[in-house]
C-alpha cells in the first residue's frame, strides 16, 4: 500500500472559542514538529467517552491553567492534514473564570486579536475556515 493509500489517522478535538469584547483568544504551539508555531484556538483531543464540553474544560485546565464554562457549539470543521491525519474540531464557545494564564508547556504564547487582525497562514489549516467565518482574511 502506498502512502498516499494508507488510512488516515482519525482525531477529534475540541476547540475553546473565547471572547473578550470583539478579540478571540488564541494560542501558538510549541516549536518543532510539522506544525510547531503555528497558531489555533486552544483545546485538544477528546478522551474515549468525553464530550466536546467536558474536552474543552480539561483542556483549558491543563494548557491555559485557568477554569471555562462550556456554552454552544459554534461549528464542526473537518480537516484532511497532509501528513495523514483528519481532524473532526467542534469550535465551542467559552468562558473563562480568569485571563492570568499560566501556560504549560504546549502553549508557546497566547494573544488576543481581532479576528480580521490575524494572518490565517500563520494559523493551523483546520482552524482557517472557522476564523474566516469570524472575519478572519
Amino acid at each position: 500500500m502506498s502512502s498516499v493509500d494508507a488510512p488516515r489517522k482519525r482525531v477529534r478535538v475540541v476547540a475553546a472559542v473565547v471572547f473578550d469584547g470583539p478579540r478571540v483568544l488564541i494560542t501558538q504551539r510549541p516549536p518543532g514538529g510539522a506544525l510547531g508555531l503555528q497558531w489555533e484556538f486552544p483545546g485538544g483531543k477528546l478522551e474515549a467517552g468525553e464530550t466536546p464540553e467536558h474536552a474543552l474544560v480539561r483542556e483549558v485546565r491543563e494548557e491555559l491553567g485557568v477554569g471555562a464554562v462550556a456554552h454552544e457549539v459554534m461549528g464542526v470543521q473537518e480537516y484532511d492534514y497532509a501528513h495523514g491525519v483528519h481532524v473532526e474540531i467542534t469550535f465551542v464557545r467559552c468562558t473563562l473564570d480568569s485571563y492570568k494564564f499560566a501556560p504549560s508547556e504546549a502553549v508557546h504564547a497566547a494573544r488576543w486579536m481581532l479576528p480580521s487582525d490575524i494572518d490565517t497562514a500563520q494559523v493551523l489549516e483546520a482552524d482557517r475556515a472557522f476564523l474566516r467565518g469570524l472575519g478572519a482574511t
